[in-house]
């Protein structure tokens, strides 16, 4: 047996942790990315010398995130890269203004089905 543990096929071979730099938590304040939450460009933080700056992971996110708003998890499975790769990622764009991020509502704020169901019966009603 060889020593190689891949095909040739396979390509070249980045570790996770060399693409963050040995960082598993995304940015110095912790933010937390839900799977379901959503990333689009910030119209107003885009800089041509700026993106120029980040590395290849970085731009093939803002990339996805250009022709339309992207969830963290469709962000994963577009640039192939682990979920918690992709987290660390939007941290640093996120941080440097690059993208907008709308964390979805938490399931305590969603208003009542009973409410609702009340509200269509009503309707019906008229």
């Amino acid at each position: 047996m060889n020593g190689q543990w891949y095909d040739a096929d396979a390509g070249p071979l980045v570790r996770p942790y060399a693409v963050t730099g040995g960082r598993t938590k995304p940015g110095p304040h912790g933010v937390r990315f839900d799977l379901i939450a959503l990333v689009a460009v910030d119209p107003t933080g885009t800089d041509e010398a700026a993106e120029s700056l980040l590395g290849p992971e970085h731009r093939a996110l803002l990339g996805f995130c250009r022709s339309e708003t992207q969830s963290v998890a469709e962000l994963a499975a577009d640039a192939d890269l682990p979920v918690g790769v992709v987290r660390v990622l939007l941290g640093d764009l996120l941080e440097g203004g690059h993208v907008k991020v709308s964390r979805p509502v938490p399931p305590a704020q969603l208003p009542d089905v009973r409410i609702l169901r009340e509200v269509i019966e009503g309707l019906r009603a008229l």
